[in-house]
């Protein structure tokens, strides 16, 4: 049985808490509007954790950027930064309770690797396009 958005929340607390008060993230938000959504913010980086009742769990970066906003998981961005060799190496399942936590603590230590990595804007912009980011051109409407 996938997890209640109220223990979502809960988990999402208990586990992303160490890395917020480290690397000085401001939150948690917690929405749900469609999906239940946690998010932390550290200067122009966002990250949400979400959790979908058909594919699990995830976490993706936001990086609010001049004229763009870029959005890309924290597995392929770890990637791209180079602090994780392949894909696969963080489960994605929030099926049970014991899966959630599996899934948000694997997360959350791929947050902190490439949390240092987003602090420069100079590079973070280049290294959000390498992930595959998507991108939104700010001037659109």
């Amino acid at each position: 049985m996938v997890p209640s958005a109220r223990s979502f929340f809960e988990e999402v607390r208990a586990t992303y808490a160490d890395a917020a008060t480290v690397l000085g993230l401001s939150g948690p938000t917690e929405t749900e509007l469609i999906l239940p959504v946690s998010a932390y913010r550290g200067g122009a980086v966002v990250y949400e954790v979400s959790l979908d009742i058909k594919e699990g769990v995830e976490c993706s970066v936001s990086l609010d950027a001049e004229s763009v906003t870029l959005t890309v998981d924290v597995e392929l961005l770890a990637i791209a930064a180079g602090v994780v060799e392949r894909r696969g190496g963080i489960s994605t399942s929030a099926r049970n309770l014991r899966q959630l936590r599996k899934s948000l603590q694997g997360q959350a230590d791929y947050l902190q690797r490439v949390h240092l990595f987003l602090t420069d804007a100079a590079t973070a912009e280049d290294l959000m396009r390498r992930a595959g980011a998507r991108e939104w051109d700010k001037g659109a409407t």
